[in-house]
């Protein structure tokens, strides 16, 4: 059967008109950009209107801000997202431990500056894993920048340390003795765990993510540089009391999402907010540890409705 010429004509038309205009970008479309700080290139997304309210995402190990590429497209609808790379880490420099000091205290003060030098000086704080004691230490040294809290998955109680946290134990007090933990912390089998661990629902889970991961930390110096950061956590357990009572002073606005079967940072540590901040949001969802891999529409409608009640100061 032959199509007759005049629809063959306008299938054309319409086919031609479609290639001509192309979708505009929106504001919700990432952009990549990297900039020096103190000598070391940091990479990160950014998303949103720049005239909205900020909000930064702070990633976990052995991660980056890549972990965001699905969540920040519902968040930069309303709001400006910026999500830095910590040295070490994803596209950002990772010069050598000697000339970069690998410590929680030192990747604070980076995130600082890097957040200075983009003008980001007032924001609402998204933290994951590793990005907890970074946050939290950028809490401490500027309570007047921050707007707001999202808390996922970043523990600052010792009820919410899990197992296997005791053999990490062991790797601080004497890390020479036991180098077996970091082996077993850095394993591609540990790698994918971190993700799938906890989950009822595989499939929503990217393998590349966790084959791209265990890439990166076969890099040549990495064993290096993640060795340093797992020894320096000690650091941050010996510092939640002073996070505890810091959250107790100011009050921040605070939301708690929690992949309730994570095995690493356990959900008594998402309940704990609520004594030091009684008015906190706790949400307790069924998942992992990496919670916005399964639950990523719920979480950024959580976040947006809760956001949305925080007046402006």
């Amino acid at each position: 059967m032959k199509f007759p010429i005049l629809a063959v004509a306008a299938t054309l038309i319409v086919s031609q008109a479609v290639d001509a205009a192309p979708l505009e970008s929106t504001s919700a479309t990432i952009t990549y950009h990297r900039v020096s700080v103190d000598g070391v290139n940091i990479f990160y997304r950014e998303a949103g209107p720049k005239g909205a309210p900020t909000i930064v995402l702070l990633h976990g190990f052995p991660s980056s801000s890549r972990e965001f590429d699905q969540l920040i497209p519902l968040l930069a609808t309303r709001y400006h997202i910026v999500a830095p790379d910590f040295p070490g880490f994803g596209q950002s420099d990772a010069p050598p431990p000697s000339s970069y000091a690998y410590t929680f205290d030192h990747l604070a003060q980076t995130t600082n500056d890097f957040l200075e030098q983009v003008g980001a000086t007032r924001y609402s704080l998204y933290l994951h894993d590793y990005g907890g004691p970074v946050g939290f230490r950028l809490m401490v040294a500027h309570p007047e920048r921050v707007h707001a809290l999202v808390i996922q998955n970043a523990n600052a109680y010792k009820e919410g340390l899990g197992p296997k946290w005791a053999s990490i134990a062991q790797y601080w007090a004497d890390r020479k003795a036991h180098p077996e933990v970091l082996n077993v912390f850095m394993s591609p089998a540990a790698t994918e765990q971190r993700h799938t661990a906890g989950t009822s629902h595989p499939e929503r889970y990217n393998p590349d993510t966790w084959t791209d991961e265990s890439a990166h930390l076969a890099r040549l110096g990495q064993y290096e540089i993640q060795g340093d950061l797992l020894y320096d956590y000690r650091t941050n357990v010996a510092s939640y009391s002073d996070w505890q009572a810091w959250l107790r002073t100011h009050k921040p606005p605070t939301l708690v999402l929690w992949g309730r079967n994570d095995p690493s940072f356990l959900a008594a540590g998402a309940d704990a907010f609520k004594r030091d901040i009684p008015d906190a949001e706790i949400h307790l969802l069924e998942a992992g540890h990496f919670a916005f891999d399964e639950q990523n529409d719920e979480i950024a409608r959580l976040i947006l409705t809760f956001l949305d009640r925080q007046p402006l100061a």
